[in-house]
């Protein structure tokens, strides 16, 4: 595989990626039960660091990858369900595993397939994270340390991920 050809099937995994990591970031905005916000931030943080990889590849090619907007959902009421958008989530993500699964297993660059391999198979980790939250699972990351539950975190998320 030339340079060309490589640069070009990176940008475009990198592409989907990116619409995906954007998608989270815009529902995480959405989901106000703590769990479920914890998950989603946990999978923003893994996708942050899929980026990273892909990005560093694109740069080692003198490529820089294009950025991608964060979409505009619209509004949900207070007492809106987020599991709609949990069930898209994990469509989206099958779907992407599905789109690429073929064409990374065959990919002749050694270091880059095991990139996109990594990345593939923790998107599926994510599928399984989005079915839970759509099944009203609260433990999707785990247990709360003695019996901890969503009370102590006043019933919600902060609106923004990040304070300084």
């Amino acid at each position: 595989m030339n340079s060309t050809e490589l640069s070009r099937v990176l940008t475009e995994f990198y592409g989907e990626k990116l619409t995906l990591r954007q998608r989270h970031s815009a529902v995480a905005r959405q989901v106000t039960d703590y769990n479920a916000n914890n998950t989603y931030q946990y999978v923003i943080a893994r996708e942050d660091v899929h980026l990273a990889w892909l990005e560093a590849a694109l740069r080692e090619l003198e490529v820089t990858p294009a950025d991608a907007p964060e979409p505009q959902l619209p509004p949900r009421g207070k007492k809106a369900s987020f599991v709609p958008l949990a069930q898209e989530d994990a469509r989206d993500a099958e779907a992407f595993v599905s789109r690429w699964r073929a064409r990374v297993d065959a990919f002749g660059h050694a270091r880059h397939r095991g990139i996109l391999q990594i990345t593939l198979g923790e998107t599926l980790e994510h599928k399984r994270f989005f079915d839970q939250i759509a099944a009203g699972r609260e433990d999707v990351l785990g247990r709360r340390s003695n019996g901890a539950g969503s009370p102590g975190t006043g019933d919600g998320v902060l609106p923004v991920r990040w304070i300084e």
